[in-house]
């Protein structure tokens, strides 16, 4: 009888759940308060990677952008990490880069981390990392500060003012053929999106030639350019290179999915990989991204379903076990997302975890904060048990509960995926700071805001 049948099924899968789930409740490594110096020394064991990839289950999570900055710290701190990379624009983070390593603002800076979704990274949380970073770095040697950076590709248009100010201050011949060029870009600023949609209807791209131009005219006069400061001319060659692969980014879009998303990751791998070359061999980075970014694509459907590679899948490939990918999950609580892309930010409530998901099982363990080690040769009868593709959750800066299981949720093996699993079985929204411009201002204790992030 089918209804027999179909009843015996899931009393099966609801008993193999409470199996797995009193296994992760065995293997699993409890883990202590975020505020306590023991949460990052249980981290200690992936601190022989070179690169340490740090996830997140949504853009909006407070638990995880602490736990990030406490195992950063310890990385930092007692393992010799020298650059924190994340999921954030080139010109934005570096305007964080020059104020952790006490170099002088840029004249014509603007505050970093205005344009959607600014709570992003204007948040408290982050900003007592920026806090630390800057601390920790002022009483070493230039040379030896630990530097951040960015490895997204959406800020065109501040990049675009990043080069010509560079050139307008070591050649000013070239910032003007600069200008000329990057203002074939300039109808479509204000709107990206549209020059991809004319240029795939036109059929050829109209800005490519120049942008493509200028990034090679820089690399060219490298020699003479970096003379005066290498660290100024790796800024404006990212920029320039930034700006090349977002005219590219957004002409991909109009070709499909994968096409945009694949140019994307392949431009933060990118941006990683030259930065660690540029440091040399003693180079250690912790990056904080999205899991679907730091999660292996080749074992969720991004790769399987989709043709999608992501930034993980690309730093295994590179470096091998000198990549840690450690993913980040939750079962319910607040998140701080949008209803949709530019909408105002509010303070969601999280659906509870769906029965046939990962975070179901790592719920239902029992455990409110652990740490599980998913490689080989650790916990491996746990790792076969949950090798078998399940349900997982992401959530962006945009957030919809009522078509959660279509719009969040993905298959995926999570110990293919992750080198280790970080879990918070109940978390809270980030604290959003406000914006230039913004009158209004969260109730926050603690000192004044300052530069980068004072208003």
């Amino acid at each position: 009888m089918p209804g027999l049948q179909e009843s015996t099924e899931e009393l099966d899968r609801a008993g193999q759940g409470d199996r797995i789930a009193a296994m992760i409740a065995r293997d699993a490594d409890p883990l202590p308060d975020i505020d306590d110096p023991a949460f990052g020394r249980m981290f200690d064991r992936f601190a022989g990677a070179r690169l340490v990839l740090l996830g997140e289950a949504s853009h909006g999570t407070s638990e995880f952008y602490r736990a990030r900055a406490a195992i950063t710290r310890r990385l930092i701190e007692e393992h010799g990490f020298n650059m924190v990379a994340v999921e954030a624009d080139w010109p934005d983070a570096a305007t964080i880069d020059r104020h952790v390593r006490h170099k002088t603002a840029r004249a014509n800076g603007e505050p970093p981390f205005t344009r959607f979704p600014t709570w992003m990274w204007r948040n408290a949380e982050f900003d007592g990392f920026v806090r630390w970073l800057r601390g920790h770095n002022e009483a070493r040697a230039p040379e030896a500060r630990v530097s951040f950076h960015g490895l997204d590709l959406y800020n065109l248009n501040a990049s675009i003012r990043a080069v010509i100010d560079y050139l307008e201050e070591v050649d000013p011949d070239a910032a003007a053929t600069a200008r000329q060029r990057y203002g074939c870009l300039k109808p479509w600023r204000e709107d990206l999106a549209l020059y991809g949609r004319i240029a795939m209807r036109e059929g050829h791209a109209q800005c490519e030639a120049g942008v493509v131009a200028t990034l090679r005219d820089l690399f060219a006069r490298q020699r003479e350019y970096a003379a005066a400061d290498g660290d100024d001319f790796m800024d404006a060659a990212q920029n320039a290179r930034l700006v090349a692969n977002a005219e590219a980014y957004y002409r991909a879009m109009y070709y499909g999915s994968a096409a945009s998303w694949n140019l994307r990751d392949e431009h933060m791998f990118d941006t990683l990989d030259l930065l660690m070359r540029s440091k040399g061999e003693n180079a250690k980075a912790v990056v904080w991204a999205h899991n679907s970014h730091i999660g292996d694509a080749r074992f969720t459907d991004m790769g399987e379903s989709r043709d999608e590679l992501n930034l993980g899948q690309l730093a295994r490939e590179s470096y091998g076990d000198d990549a840690c990918l450690i993913g980040f999950g939750t079962h319910g609580g607040m998140v701080a997302a949008a209803d949709d892309w530019d909408a105002p930010m509010k303070i969601k409530r999280i659906n509870s975890s769906r029965a046939d998901s990962y975070e179901r099982l790592a719920h239902d363990s029992g455990v409110e904060r652990f740490l599980l080690d998913l490689r080989e040769g650790v916990h491996d009868q746990l790792r076969d048990e949950l090798m078998e593709q399940r349900l997982e959750r992401f959530i962006g800066v945009i957030y919809r509960p009522d078509t959660e299981r279509w719009s969040h949720y993905s298959s995926a093996s999570l110990p293919a995926q992750f080198d280790a699993f970080v879990w918070f079985d109940t978390t809270n929204a980030v604290t959003p700071l406000p914006a230039p411009g913004r009158t209004e201002r969260p109730e926050r204790a603690g000192a004044d805001d300052t530069y980068p992030f004072g208003l």
